[in-house]
């Protein structure tokens, strides 16, 4: 997935998981290169999150590779592949609420692999000004909605080279998935890779490169929005609600 030149940020090989005797992904292939914004999607159960949690440490491989940053980081602990630059908004959010908005987003605080701070507390604070108004509440004080923008702007205040969003608009209401979506655009524009993982696949392929579709632990399609957007039936089969 992608030409020799392209710098891949993760790249995840013949991945095979299980959660006791589920065998849940099936040989997957999965990378993600700089500045590359993808799109994974399937129904429920499909190997989504267990994907996620694979190449972010949570769940070990029983075969395959998992390489960040070209370093072989199969099983290795979260808090390791956190520190090469890898960002990760896990469903249900995973805020700290016996903490503030201010305190959740300056515990965070760091400069990049690359020793880049482009992500400051006042350009998170511009970019959700929701949070501005309530920097003083506590993050259980917080609406869904809310804390699923705190715990974005915490992830980008660790000024990370990959961003993975896991149900990126899960729950909430309309107006604020709108939100979310044009947050995930800025990210974009930004040049931070992400991977969002989201049931509305026509918001998702608005701001991806490329997607990638599984279905029970395989990837049945990977390519461009418009390669997907060409192929309606296989849009119905596999996201059709």
């Amino acid at each position: 997935m992608g030409s020799p030149s392209t710098e891949l940020l993760i790249n995840a090989s013949g991945l095979h998981t299980y959660y006791g005797a589920s065998h849940i992904l099936r040989g997957i292939d999965f990378s993600v290169a700089r500045s590359e914004t993808i799109g994974l999607m399937g129904r429920n159960g499909m190997g989504k999150s267990t994907l996620l949690k694979s190449i972010m440490g949570l769940v070990k491989p029983r075969a395959g590779a998992v390489e960040i940053m070209g370093q072989a980081m199969t099983g290795r602990a979260p808090y390791e592949i956190a520190r090469l630059g890898i960002a990760y908004v896990p469903e249900g959010r995973g805020i700290f609420g016996n903490l503030s908005v201010v305190e959740n987003l300056k515990m965070a605080a760091r400069a990049g692999t690359r020793g880049q701070r482009d992500w400051t507390y006042d350009r998170v604070l511009e970019t959700f000004p929701r949070l501005k108004e309530r920097l003083g509440h506590g993050g259980q004080q917080l609406s869904g909605g809310e804390q699923q923008m705190l715990t974005i702007g915490r992830a980008l205040m660790t000024n990370p080279d990959v961003l993975i969003l896991d149900e990126a608009t899960e729950g909430l209401a309309p107006l604020i998935a709108r939100e979310i979506w044009r947050i995930c655009g800025l990210i974009r524009e930004s040049g931070i890779s992400s991977v969002i993982v989201d049931k509305n696949w026509k918001h998702v392929t608005q701001i991806t490169d490329r997607n990638v579709i599984l279905v029970k632990g395989q990837v049945v399609f990977a390519g461009t929005s418009d390669e997907l957007h060409a192929q309606p039936g296989l849009l119905e089969q596999h996201l059709g609600v």
